[in-house]
């Protein structure tokens, strides 16, 4: 299992030419970040950063510790101080866009925190922004611009500027890359802000962008402020849905109902992390299992050659790809081709649950069978 997550936490001061001001962060990095010198991780920025970082770190460091969500590197923007965060999400009454404060608070972030971030830490191009009421609503300022900074925004109890609740879908029809959006409200949350949302969420739900994908969560006994923690999860993992291994419930409704494409459906799953999250991983051990188990119970042996070669393109030397040649022969009933594959595969490495042990005991339990005919 991994090691706990966000070992690593400084505060740093930024000094702003944009807001004249020096500037605290938290920044928290996960425990392999220096253990793995190549890797880029996504970069989550939180508004609010003084209270959402902590819940936002726990979330992240359960989740990874059962590799169901990736490594992030958190970035909290210190917001109490001074009473910052109303002057940060000023925007015009009339214009309904930031100003003053506001603007220069959005420059601030665009133009000197993330190339800051990007020059000093290895961050993946995946971006997330995320706010919880006043600056649930302000992170949506990052949606009006036609290529927006931000891949991801996670909108927790948002408090709206002029028009907000419906400049938001119009922004969002006209999107011409992935975007992921989840909002949350609560049967409990502020009348007038919970009306605004539900508007919001009419608008959204209408929005026909093949681009969009939108979550929308309506809590039950929960409050402005309780929402935050049950919709944090809810969140991060619709972001990174595509992350997750194959569940069993992905299996029974998914995989094995396919007619065919067993391999090619994982791979378009890792696919898709590297195109939408910008995560490039090895394919997991327990995803081979599962399209095995598709292959085996729909009879589609063929496809075990296409599993043995993206088991070398992910594992090369070790007995994975070798182990899936042999099934597949033995299932094309070439019993002595695959004893061939299973005894001569001594000089490759062992992975997971495959030993060399096993190999050779398969053999055995095919030489078996040969002498019984």
């Amino acid at each position: 299992m991994a090691s706990p997550l966000f070992a690593q936490r400084r505060t740093e001061e930024i000094q702003s030419a944009k807001l004249k001001e020096t500037r605290h962060i938290t920044v928290a990095l996960p425990p392999s970040y220096d253990s793995s010198p190549n890797k880029k991780f996504p970069l989550l920025i939180l508004l609010d950063g003084d209270y959402l970082l902590d819940p936002f770190a726990g979330t992240l460091s359960y989740a990874t510790y059962w590799m169901d969500l990736p490594e992030v590197v958190i970035v909290g923007i210190n917001q109490n101080d001074k009473g910052e965060r109303d002057f940060d999400s000023y925007s015009g009454e009339e214009t309904g866009l930031p100003e003053g404060k506001g603007e220069m608070f959005y420059e601030f972030i665009g133009m000197e925190l993330i190339p800051y971030l990007e020059s000093k830490y290895r961050v993946a191009p995946f971006r997330i922004i995320a706010g919880h009421g006043l600056t649930a609503g302000y992170l949506n300022f990052f949606l009006y611009k036609d290529k927006p900074l931000f891949n991801a925004f996670i909108s927790l109890s948002p408090e709206f500027a002029t028009e907000m609740e419906t400049r938001v879908p119009l922004r969002l029809k006209v999107m011409q890359k992935p975007i992921f959006y989840y909002l949350a409200t609560a049967d409990g949350d502020v009348s007038r802000i919970r009306k605004k949302i539900q508007t919001l969420d009419e608008g959204i739900k209408a929005v026909e962008n093949p681009l969009l994908r939108y979550r929308f969560d309506d809590f039950k006994g929960e409050s402005h402020y309780s929402l935050v923690p049950s919709g944090i999860p809810r969140a991060l993992y619709h972001i990174f849905s595509y992350y997750k291994p194959i569940s069993p419930s992905e299996y029974t409704e998914k995989l094995v109902t396919l007619p065919s494409g067993y391999v090619k459906y994982v791979e378009d799953k890792y696919d898709l992390n590297e195109k939408e999250l910008g995560i490039k991983m090895q394919v997991r051990i327990n995803d081979f299992k599962a399209a095995e188990a598709a292959i085996v119970k729909n009879g589609a042996f063929d496809e075990l050659k296409d599993l043995a070669k993206l088991a070398r393109s992910n594992y090369p030397d070790t007995l994975l790809g070798e182990y899936y040649d042999a099934i597949y022969e033995e299932k094309q009933g070439n019993l002595k081709k695959a004893i061939k594959i299973y005894t001569n595969s001594y000089s490759y490495a062992e992975i997971g649950d495959l030993t060399r042990e096993f190999m050779l005991e398969k053999a055995e339990e095919l030489k078996s069978k040969l002498e019984e005919k």
